[in-house]
């Protein structure tokens, strides 16, 4: 499957765009610290879901799932600094944190079904 199909992808897509827009509104101060690093933090999820899919081995594709779940919690990290530094509206960082949790247990299933597959073709 195409990784523009990938539902993970989508909504880790959508999620990515969502931080750009809220960070936007960070301070000044924030733009080489916080926002930099909270934006390629939620970019590298869906880049390394696209790159994953273009390895020709599923272990490879399973290795960048990984990383792409770490780089999903370093961003949920940063949205929970982020609220509590005041930069996000409580609600906002509800919603934030909803869609990442979203992203997390679809990735996590996803994992789950590329390495079951793995044990089925030994």
């Amino acid at each position: 499957m195409h990784w523009r199909e990938l539902e993970v992808w989508k909504l880790s897509h959508q999620m990515v765009l969502d931080v750009y827009k809220m960070t936007s509104s960070f301070p000044d101060h924030e733009k080489f610290r916080l926002t930099g690093q909270m934006c390629r933090a939620a970019s590298s999820v869906p880049a390394n879901i696209v790159e994953g899919n273009a390895r020709y081995s599923r272990k490879e594709y399973i290795q960048f799932l990984v990383t792409a779940r770490a780089s999903l919690e370093e961003t949920r990290y940063h949205g929970l600094l982020a609220r509590d530094l005041q930069y996000i509206a409580p609600s906002d960082y509800d919603q934030f944190e909803a869609k990442a949790e979203r992203i997390s247990r679809m990735l996590n299933s996803f994992l789950s079904s590329l390495r079951a597959k793995g044990k089925s073709d030994t």
